[in-house]
């Protein structure tokens, strides 16, 4: 087993019988996955892929989907989740920027994105496990050779909006994800007797890289389930040890009336991240249920960086501590000099988690790392005197609604572009169930005829729905300072409750 490979260090502590994942009728034990995986890695290398080529994956979450994964680092390439909400024009991007040597899609995808994959081979996957490529991988030897990796060669490509509305493809190593995962088994107390009740999308870093990686690395099941529906996690709980989920999953399952100390009773752990989890939704989780949340703070280049202690005090509305592997220190936002505890700054870190930057984009590289390695989030934070550290704001105005990254200068863009608009200002508003809600403030100056009804209509095709505004807000003109830029911290204010 090669220390190195991601794919060795995942599968290497499952005893062949015991059962990694679960879904709904089927039961696949970590010698199954050995098997498997086998027959979709020869089935890639059969279809082209080459060790260092990108597979574009965006299907819906299966079993299937997780060992297209596993096969694919194993093939020695390197995998690339896409967002099954983007729309074909954010998918030419995808396509044109990371140059894949096979797409792999939904059936009743495969005609629309013919036209963009050009010569690129396409095959698909459905929520079902099947599809063109299951059926390929079925005839497929189960015996495969796993291709040598080093630690720095890449095993995914993650895109993350860019505030210029271009994504960036975060390159995440063999290295960057084996370590992290390594790291949280033994934080959180993983062992090959967890079930983890899986909710979560797979197609970004918390529902792939953490929950997925993190049980298989312990040795540990899965249950997979196909999205999040609070009475199917309840009822999955007296099977399950651990849950990982982001705010949304909890002020859902507060509401939920089978929500219960005796249906909690057998969980040990639930985990919250990707978004901030409010100060009252802990406290009432707590009260509810008498198992405090543990939050912890991750990003997508740099999968998790703090968390709450296992055992130790999980204070609400921080993030906890760095991570044993992780120096964070938190700096002046113009000097970039180290602030003393207490003070608000920009959040940096270093360690084995961060990725080798950004695919085929050495001037955004360059901008996103100091001399000394420091990865600069943008992330504003403070941190007491204990060392924990609490998110108070987001530099250059990320939105993070149900967990999803958002940027405004994307949203913006589509907006601007709509004839009647003169601009646009898109901020992020509080909201119970998303944490965030994206919302739009169009300028239109006389004009009163454009309606929120027809601006929603005009952007559906063109962003993914998590990224559509909640509302669109119309003014006259939007207010600047001195300097004659959009006050958006103005605008959060004045619109602070319009969800609440």
């Amino acid at each position: 087993m090669s220390e190195n490979h991601l794919f060795d260090r995942l599968l290497g502590a499952g005893d062949p019988v015991s059962t990694a994942i679960e879904t709904e009728g089927r039961r696949l034990s970590y010698a199954d996955l050995e098997r498997e995986t086998g027959r979709y890695a020869n089935a890639l290398v059969t279809l082209g892929v080459r060790p260092g080529d990108r597979v574009a994956v965006q299907v819906e979450k299966s079993a299937a989907n997780l060992m297209l994964y596993l096969a694919t680092v194993r093939a020695g390439a390197i995998f690339l989740p896409l967002n099954t909400a983007y729309t074909l024009n954010e998918l030419a991007y995808f396509i044109n920027d990371a140059e894949p040597a096979l797409i792999v899609c939904d059936p009743a995808a495969r005609k629309a994105l013919g036209p963009l994959a050009g010569d690129v081979p396409v095959e698909t996957l459905d929520r079902a496990g099947q599809g063109s490529l299951a059926a390929f991988a079925e005839i497929q030897p189960t015996r495969f050779e796993t291709v040598e990796r080093s630690a720095d060669d890449l095993a995914a490509i993650c895109y993350t909006s860019g505030t210029t509305g271009r994504s960036k493809g975060a390159m995440l190593t063999h290295r960057a994800l084996a370590s992290n995962a390594a790291t949280l088994v033994d934080l959180w107390g993983f062992t090959a007797a967890d079930v983890l009740i899986h909710a979560l999308p797979t197609y970004h870093v918390h529902g792939l890289f953490v929950a997925t990686n993190v049980l298989l690395m312990a040795g540990g099941s899965i249950i997979l389930q196909p999205k999040f529906d609070p009475a199917s996690v309840i009822a999955a709980m007296p099977r399950a040890t651990a849950l990982m989920g982001i705010p949304t999953f909890y002020t859902r399952l507060l509401a939920h009336e089978g929500l219960s100390d005796e249906a909690v009773a057998p969980m040990r752990l639930f985990i919250s991240g990707s978004a901030p989890l409010l100060a009252q939704t802990h406290r009432d989780w707590t009260e509810r249920t008498g198992k405090p949340i543990l939050e912890r703070y991750g990003m997508t280049e740099t999968g998790m960086n703090t968390s709450n202690p296992y055992e130790g005090d999980r204070v609400a509305g921080s993030v906890g501590l760095p991570l044993p592997d992780v120096d964070l220190r938190i700096v002046d936002e113009q000097g970039g000099a180290e602030v003393p505890d207490g003070q608000i700054g920009v959040i940096e870190v270093r360690g084995p988690n961060v990725c080798a930057g950004y695919w085929r984009n050495r001037e955004k590289t360059d901008e996103a790392f100091r001399p000394d390695g420091f990865f600069i989030t943008g992330d504003l934070g403070v941190r007491d005197e204990r060392g924990y550290v609490s998110i108070v704001g987001r530099g250059k105005d990320l939105i993070i609604t149900g967990g999803l990254n958002v940027y405004p200068k994307e949203v913006e863009g589509e907006i601007d572009a709509l004839p009647g608009v003169v601009e646009s200002a898109v901020v992020g508003l509080p909201h119970a169930d998303f944490g965030e809600a994206v919302t739009a403030v169009v300028a239109v100056g006389a004009r009163t005829d454009l309606t929120e009804a027809s601006v929603l209509e005009a952007l559906a095709p063109r962003l993914a729905r998590f990224k559509q505004p909640k509302r669109v807000l119309f003014v006259e003109d939007l207010p600047r300072n001195a300097m004659g830029k959009v006050q958006k911290a103005l605008l959060r204010e004045t619109h602070r409750a319009l969800y609440a």
